[in-house]
């Protein structure tokens, strides 16, 4: 896209307008952020037309400084140095252009120098097992051709060239020539922000913590099955906040079903497809009871754990049957300043989990969880929690079982505090949303009766399936690749 500098910097003013104006501060709902942002790029739309937008980010601004969080991570920039005396490389920048290639370090290295000053490295091990032609690639399926044991790790350049400024073209030592366009090789950049940046655009792991303050999100159940953008609101804000209210569905079993095909499909396990909270005799799960549930993950004791759980309310009591909520990576972070050492046990013993019954099939499930699984950094990235699947049989020396129950206790009474659950009551229609690797629930006693005077129909769905959703609609209503 070409812009006269008076056009250009006509745009970028009403650009800079529209992203401050989207920085103040606003007393609102988390899933109203959503609605803020696409307002925003339809505006921008408007500002550029015909311009593409890539990553959110629009080659004409200059870097904004950090500001206000959106759910869909698409306006934060963090811009640090890749190296002393180097400035990284934008990666997302709308129509990059190349002002010079050169080949590094005896030809392992391709050095790009872009148009805006900023430079990026290359391995060229990692540009020849991501050779683009249709020999190393199919696009149809948009998957590597190129097998491991023909890559030479130790391969070098023979030839480079840049062919007007939007490609470069190489020459391995085979003769073999490979094409890279100027915005994948970007897109692609290797310097640390670049890296966290498109992190960040594939995962949104952006976070809003809770406690008893929650203002929990509520969007209509028909709006999400029939509309895009709110489908999108919904999916980023159950990632970013960890729980979404749906209202307005109709009370009767099977409308989970119809969520589980609007996101792709529900998460079969031992107690089937869906299944069904109430008041059962024999009861083969404690949730089939009226008594109180404290705070838990569901399945713990499964490998991997159902990501998304749905609950329906069918039918709800009158007295008693509040549903209860907390935030289980807030309460992990508050127990990882208050005590280290009971973080660190939570989160490096591994504690026996069982389940054995009939359901679905019969079943007799094991399985070894840390109560907090972490990152490579130490972050929680899932919660392990359910004491009525938890093993008598634990694997651990004796000299070790206090001080693990100590730390488990601690972090229980942290999750039971006042100041970090949320309670509320649903209501028939309403279907509570939430990640079931990062929120805890849990549910007061109710009265039992001669008839079900409490019925709720539960599904899982797996984050794989989620978010693969979520990007799609990003895609459709962001207009972005």
């Amino acid at each position: 896209m070409t812009l006269n500098h008076n056009c250009l910097s006509a745009s970028r003013l009403t650009l800079v307008m529209l992203l401050r104006i989207m920085r103040t501060p606003h007393r609102h709902s988390p899933s109203d952020d959503f609605t803020n942002e696409a307002k925003m790029w339809r505006a921008v739309a408007n500002v550029l037309p015909r311009a593409e937008v890539h990553g959110g980010r629009v080659c004409c601004l200059p870097p904004v400084q950090k500001g206000r969080s959106l759910l869909a991570g698409t306006i934060r920039h963090r811009w640090r140095d890749a190296a002393p005396g180097v400035r990284a490389a934008r990666p997302l920048s709308m129509n990059p252009g190349i002002q010079k290639v050169e080949a590094l370090d005896a030809g392992h290295f391709v050095r790009v120098e872009w148009e805006d000053g900023s430079e990026s490295r290359y391995p060229c091990v990692w540009l020849r097992d991501n050779c683009q032609c249709p020999h190393c690639f199919l696009r149809s399926a948009r998957a590597r051709r190129l097998v491991l044991e023909d890559l030479d790790v130790n391969i070098v350049v023979k030839e480079i060239a840049l062919a007007d400024r939007k490609k470069i073209s190489i020459t391995w030592p085979d003769e073999h020539a490979s094409e890279y366009e100027a915005e994948w090789l970007k897109k692609r950049c290797f310097s640390e922000e670049a890296r966290a940046e498109m992190r960040e655009d594939l995962f949104l792991p952006d976070r809003q913590y809770w406690g008893s303050d929650l203002q929990l999100p509520k969007i209509p159940f028909e709006e999400i099955m029939y509309n895009d953008e709110s489908a999108y609101k919904w999916l980023c804000t159950l990632k970013k906040v960890g729980i979404v209210l749906l209202t307005g569905a109709a009370s009767r079993q099977g409308e989970l079903v119809k969520l589980g095909h609007r996101i792709g499909f529900l998460r079969l396990t031992f107690y089937g497809p869906t299944w069904q909270v109430q008041d059962k005799a024999d009861a083969n799960n404690v949730a089939y009871t009226t008594g109180k549930l404290c705070f838990h993950t569901d399945y713990p004791v499964l490998q991997h754990p159902p990501g998304v759980q749905f609950l329906h309310c069918i039918k709800q009591t009158a007295a008693g049957g509040e549903s209860e909520v907390v935030d289980g990576f807030n309460v992990s972070n508050k127990l990882k300043e208050q005590n280290p050492q009971a973080y660190q046990i939570l989160s490096s013993t591994a504690v026996d989990y069982t389940d054995v019954g009939v359901d679905y099939c019969d079943f007799a499930v094991q399985c070894k969880q840390r109560i907090i699984d972490v990152d490579s950094r130490g972050q929680a990235v899932r919660i392990n929690y359910n004491n009525a699947t938890r093993d008598t049989v634990f694997d651990i020396p004796a000299e070790k079982v206090r001080p693990f129950y100590a730390a488990l206790k601690e972090f229980d009474d942290l999750l039971n505090s006042a100041e970090h659950k949320f309670t509320y009551k649903l209501k028939p229609g309403d279907i509570v949303t939430f990640d079931n690797w990062r929120v805890l629930h849990g549910r007061q006693s109710y009265p039992s009766g001669s008839e079900v005077t409490r019925h709720l129909e539960g599904a899982y769905a797996d984050w794989d399936v989620v978010m693969s959703r979520l990007r799609l609609l990003r895609k459709k209503v962001l207009n972005r690749d």
